[in-house]
């Protein structure tokens, strides 16, 4: 018997194939040669896999290179990411389990008997008792692969999972970064704005006392104390911004807003050159890029799992132990026992229900495509978007820094001829209120060159330090 039953399975064993298509990474859209923001970039092969390094060391600040080792290993997100993961890598152990057999001991003592036989003379003896010990397997032949695709499907989905987790340490990374560029902006708006304020309290101050001499008239102290008053609101709108800021430091670091505090700096960051050209492995390392591609792998496999229903499910069993009317001769050869077993199932009639599953399996598939062609065309989109604000912001700087400096010598010109007299206070405000707004301006043109930094090396998947060591 079990010659003929091992002739019948391994054949079928050694038959089974996969049902699911044979996988190939979508096309997207035609790639260009390079960027047409920065025609010295250009477009590398795939290397999701490569390190995206400490991108954020470009900005030259060790108080944010220990923040971003605290988000590392604290913030929530990547916790919950992490743990998504782990749960996905356990899922992929789960499943190559199917592919051996499950074993398992059993073991029973029962006596059986009726109620009866406490009122009649008649009693069960221990001759009606029965004990089984056993140990049996069943194992079901992955024949039409679908033991196979369950676990290529679970193997693409940890992929996407892990890539999920770089994708999360990358977008809390960045928006770390960016959180604290723009507060140390604000500090520097506070600095300008805290020797503005200086000024005009001295404009108050000079202001009144000319109008105690009789040499201007009240409104140039009515406008001095206007200038001043907006300047103090302006300030504490300053102090509301950072604050705000670094509560959601703390957040991202872990730790509870109430009890974080970071110090003001009076390092200015630095603003990271770009260079003009990169060799490879640019955007193709963004882990967004590599989940999207590996849920299409896994979408692929699930169509081979579905198609798999339409086969008979079959599985084979098999028990040896021993059975015998008393524990004293249990495990003696004659109380040996063994059987073996094939069982075979095939759904007749399903009214459509198969291939209604392989048809949603299929819609699955092309839903999974499309998104990974649109994460794709998101991602040169960004690409574009962060080397068009670095280019052009540079100039924008250049210009700001200009205007701030012309502005402050005509500041400096115009109170001189207010205290000689030969303007009016309304005019020497005006000039004032310019100067503040080109040194502002110019000072919110260093955080927005930082931003566009940072964007573009989240748009890259990561330093570009490391793509060019990667390339040489």
């Amino acid at each position: 018997m079990k010659t003929r039953l091992l002739g019948f399975t391994i054949p079928m064993i050694l038959a089974a194939c996969s049902l699911a298509p044979v996988y190939r990474v979508p096309s997207t859209a035609a790639i260009p040669d390079g960027f047409k923001e920065a025609p010295g970039w250009r477009v590398a092969t795939p290397a999701d896999g490569a390190s995206r390094g400490t991108w954020w060391s470009l900005l030259g600040d060790p108080m944010l290179d220990s923040l971003e080792a605290r988000a590392l290993v604290s913030n929530q997100n990547l916790a919950a990411a992490k743990a998504a993961y782990d749960s996905a890598r356990a899922l992929v152990r789960e499943q190559r389990a199917a592919y051996l057999p499950t074993v398992g001991l059993n073991a029973n003592a029962n006596r059986p008997g009726t109620f009866a036989d406490r009122g009649s003379s008649t009693v069960n003896t221990s001759s009606s008792a029965r004990y089984v010990m056993s140990l049996g397997a069943s194992w079901e032949p992955d024949l039409w692969g679908r033991i196979g695709n369950m676990v290529s499907e679970a193997g693409a989905s940890a992929a996407a999972s892990g890539a999920d987790l770089a994708s999360a340490t990358l977008s809390v990374q960045g928006e770390l970064a960016l959180n604290y560029v723009q507060l140390r902006g604000i500090e520097a708006q506070q600095v300008i704005l805290a020797a503005t304020l200086s000024d005009y309290e001295k404009a108050v101050t000079i202001t009144t006392n000319r109008y105690d001499a009789g040499v201007v008239a009240r409104s140039d102290v009515l406008q001095a104390e206007t200038a001043l008053h907006n300047a103090r609101a302006n300030a504490a709108d300053l102090e509301r911004q950072r604050a705000i800021l670094e509560h959601a430091i703390a957040t991202l670091v872990g730790e509870n807003a109430s009890s974080f505090t970071l110090p003001n700096s009076a390092t200015p960051l630095a603003v990271p050159e770009v260079p003009g050209v990169l060799p490879a492995a640019l955007m193709e390392r963004r882990p967004d890029i590599a989940a999207a591609e590996r849920r299409v792998a896994a979408a692929n496999a699930s169509i081979g799992i579905q198609r798999a229903a339409f086969f008979p499910a079959i599985d084979l069993s098999g028990d040896a132990g021993y059975s015998a009317l008393s524990t004293g001769v249990l495990f003696e050869a004659t109380s040996s026992v063994w059987s073996l077993g094939l069982t075979g199932a095939l759904a007749l009639l399903d009214f459509g229900a198969r291939s209604a599953n392989v048809d949603k399996a299929r819609a699955a598939y092309e839903q999974t495509v499309a998104q990974y062609r649109q994460t794709v065309l998101t991602a040169f989109q960004q690409t574009e978007d962060a080397l068009a604000a670095v280019r052009v912001l540079q100039q924008v700087a250049l210009e700001r820094d200009a205007s701030a400096t012309a502005a402050t010598r005509a500041e400096a010109i115009a109170r001189n001829q207010y205290l000689a007299g030969t303007i009016g206070y309304s005019d020497l405000i005006v000039v004032q209120t310019n100067s503040l707004a080109a040194r502002s301006a110019a000072a919110q043109s260093v955080t927005d060159r930082q931003s566009a930094a940072i964007a573009l090396l989240q748009a890259i998947g990561g330093d570009w330090r490391t793509s060019a060591t990667a390339g040489q």
